[in-house]
């Protein structure tokens, strides 16, 4: 069990919470959400949501029949739910961060690579993957074979959510007694930021 400050989230909150998400057929396109406070949850739904309208946006972008101003709209769409799903991991780490403050930090804490945040992202990412390979074994316009591969496949992915949800554990129980920390880096996304994105400030408009 993990003590406070972190005793009202871990893994299995936070994945069944992405999966009752998915659950809902309205969500993330029309359905409320459930945290419209800012807060830490809010955030971890704000990910979860964009990461979902991301998956939704990056499928429409693959059609190969599509009109062309249907593709580069779906691309834009990628561009922006992209960052705003960043900018939730970076929330996510703000409010876990802001508990630990007043608590003892020993300076030989082990710096963690990976964010809490970025965990809880690559968890909702996998709870998406755990859903569609889910829907691919009930098929039934495939074969046999094709639904044994994803069958093997669903398998694996939920072997991957249960690894990183013991690593997200220990990492919150490791801060929580001072033995692990992680830094928030900002992530620049120059390719969506005009003033950085050499072809975009450096476009001429076209006559």
């Amino acid at each position: 069990m993990i003590e406070p400050p972190f005793g009202d989230v871990d893994a299995a909150r936070v994945t069944a919470f992405h999966d009752e998400r998915l659950a809902d057929p309205a969500w993330p396109a029309t359905a409320a959400v459930r945290f419209p406070e800012p807060g830490l949850w809010e955030s971890i739904e704000a990910n979860h949501r964009n990461n979902n309208l991301l998956w939704l946006e990056e499928d429409l972008a693959r059609r190969r029949h599509a009109p062309d101003a249907e593709i580069a709209a779906n691309k834009r769409h990628i561009d922006r739910f992209n960052q705003a799903r960043n900018d939730a991991i970076e929330r996510v780490d703000e409010h876990l961060l802001s508990r630990l403050f007043g608590r003892e930090l020993h300076a030989q804490a082990r710096l963690n690579s990976e964010t809490a945040g970025s965990i809880v992202d690559r968890l909702s990412i996998t709870s998406l993957k755990i859903r569609a390979m889910a829907e691919q074994t009930k098929r039934t316009d495939v074969d046999a074979s094709h639904v044994e591969a994803c069958a093997a496949k669903l398998a694996r992915l939920r072997e991957q959510r249960a690894d990183l949800s013991s690593c997200l554990d220990a990492l919150l129980t490791e801060a929580a007694a001072g033995a692990a920390r992680w830094k928030i880096y900002r992530q620049f996304k120059m390719y969506n930021d005009p003033r950085l994105n050499p072809q975009v400030y450096g476009e001429k408009p076209r006559g």
